[in-house]
């Protein structure tokens, strides 16, 4: 292994080894960015659209990421 991880599966080590190329195969069809993994091109796509999925149940304010309101709600 190139980093010293290990996967339970050889899928999972097949999904991770794209990390350690300069490829990105995945394009934002908005700017052209190109990505490593269609689902990093769905996450960014938000900064385009504005999209915010992830509501707090708490406030109510709302995030594109999940990361952030995980973030926010820390704060409550």
């Amino acid at each position: 292994p190139e980093c010293g991880k290990r996967f339970c599966t050889h899928a999972h080590l097949l999904q991770h080894q794209p990390t350690h190329t300069e490829k990105r195969p995945f394009c934002c069809p908005n700017c052209g960015k190109g990505f490593k993994c269609n689902s990093t091109v769905v996450t960014h796509w938000c900064l385009h659209t504005g999209e915010r999925s992830h509501d707090c149940p708490e406030c109510r304010k709302n995030f594109s990421r999940s990361s952030h309101l995980i973030q926010h709600q820390r704060r409550h």
